[in-house]
């Protein structure tokens, strides 16, 4: 029987970030054990690729890619073979969205990157039912980190 995916997590950090690369890792990789998104990864060992960066960027990549010139929190970007893709967070959208809800900023970081996560593999929320199952499944993955977001978060 061919083995799960094993997650490889490799995180940039082109800001001063007080975010541990390893707390991100073991979020990612803890994340990759909840069944429905095991099963998306497949077999085989899958890269991914966190950057943690300004606003700034986040805006010109907003902009770039999906031609909206806002700023956001995170954007994913789909890669192809075993590379998944990249993950691009604003740590200061970190820093201000866990002020404005009251949880540390790890937990708006774990938050962002199981959300990058899961629009790599797929998943969406344009619809309510669509928002339902991502949350459902943010909050399986962020407690098997035991990261508990602020109450109505999500």
């Amino acid at each position: 029987m061919a083995e799960p995916a094993a997650l490889q997590v490799e995180v940039f950090k082109a800001v001063r970030a007080a975010a541990p690369p390893v707390f991100v890792r073991q979020v990612l990789t803890l994340a990759a054990t909840v069944p429905e998104i095991a099963a998306r990864l497949g077999l085989g060992p899958t890269t991914v690729a966190v950057r943690l960066t300004t606003d700034l960027e986040l805006k010109r990549l907003n902009r770039s890619y999906a031609g909206e010139d806002h700023v956001t929190d995170v954007l994913s970007f789909a890669g192809s073979g075993d590379h998944l893709g990249d993950i691009a967070i604003s740590w200061p959208a970190v820093v201000r969205q866990s002020g404005e809800h009251g949880h540390p900023q790890t937990a708006e970081l774990a938050l962002l990157c199981v959300h990058g996560l899961l629009h790599l593999l797929g998943w969406d929320h344009g619809s309510a039912r669509e928002r339902k199952e991502m949350s459902r499944l943010t909050v399986q993955a962020l407690e098997l980190s035991r990261v508990r977001l602020a109450s109505g978060r999500l």
